[in-house]
């Protein structure tokens, strides 16, 4: 009836992404963001727009008879608490096997990720990670073993980059009864490996960072029971936990994990800024104090 390319050209955002896609290359070369390290943290998934929910895939062992459950739930922001707008990815783990399907020999995970980005004028849409070299997430976590997952477009299309999510802050990290806090987990992005059907891929080979197609949490460990993880945010960024660019001192200003990324490019940088230049101040006002009251008791000296 229509050919693809029309199709295509007509699908509900096709366009508006085109336009997106233009504007952030545009924006590439003209700062000349691929020949230096940049400060600024690139969003990924920020859950205070309640549609990045509707846009995640979820999956469990039910595709395969198995009986674990999980669901997404979109959270407002609670400012009393300090609670940053999130979705809790949840439900209940189940490793009960199903008895009409002999060839299942194990249950027992659930996980989510993005859906695809779609298609622009320029081809299929990815994200390019390549200038960063941590991938950042602020998650408030039960402390179960959760595994983040990165997916390109490698040759191998069911090859996914893995890494622990380790947190330091979850329920029981204290004491037995002590609640989970929110906190920002950095991952370098070299530290992923290389994973096919859940066992380590050999030869190992480099993260395809020019170009990926999702990013996403999975819980494989096999532990029958509820779970629950909270996510407010992901986003990639050259800055460590101290603030810093790795190899480097001074760096101050940029994304410190804050729940936020609005404050991160906006508002921090503009404070930070600020007292750089009253501290700035501050201390040339001092040498000049300095210098006054050292002239002032030599003048004294040669005096008597």
């Amino acid at each position: 009836m229509f050919s693809a390319t029309i199709r295509r050209y007509a699908a509900p955002g096709f366009w508006s992404k085109t336009t997106q896609e233009f504007q952030r290359a545009a924006k590439f070369t003209m700062n000349l963001e691929g020949l230096t390290i940049t400060t600024i943290p690139q969003p990924i998934l920020d859950f205070e727009d309640p549609h990045t929910a509707t846009w995640m895939k979820i999956m469990t062992d039910q595709t395969v008879g198995g009986f674990s459950e999980a669901k997404i739930t979109q959270h407002e922001a609670d400012e009393e608490t300090s609670t940053p707008a999130h979705i809790r990815f949840h439900g209940n783990i189940s490793t009960k096997l199903p008895h009409d399907r002999p060839d299942v020999m194990k249950t027992g995970y659930a996980a989510f990720r993005n859906q695809d980005r779609g298609r622009t004028l320029f081809g299929e849409l990815f994200w390019s990670v390549e200038p960063y070299s941590y991938l950042a997430l602020r998650v408030k976590s039960d402390g179960r073993k959760y595994f983040v997952n990165i997916q390109t477009d490698s040759i191998v299309e069911s090859d996914i980059h893995q890494h622990r999510l380790l947190t330091k802050n979850h329920k029981g990290a204290v004491s037995p009864s002590s609640p989970p806090q929110w906190e920002t987990v950095l991952i370098r992005l070299h530290d992923f490996v290389r994973t096919n059907q859940g066992f380590i891929a050999e030869p190992q080979s480099e993260m395809l960072r020019q170009k990926v197609k999702s990013f996403g949490i999975g819980l494989i460990d096999r532990q029958p029971g509820p779970f629950d993880l909270s996510i407010s945010a992901m986003w990639v960024t050259n800055l460590n936990e101290r603030g810093q660019i790795d190899g480097r001192t001074g760096w101050e200003e940029g994304d410190q994990g804050s729940p936020r990324l609005g404050d991160v490019t906006v508002d921090k940088l503009r404070r930070k800024a600020e007292e750089r230049r009253n501290t700035a101040g501050t201390q040339e006002a001092i040498k000049r104090d300095t210098m006054n009251e050292y002239d002032k008791r030599k003048r004294g000296e040669t005096m008597t």
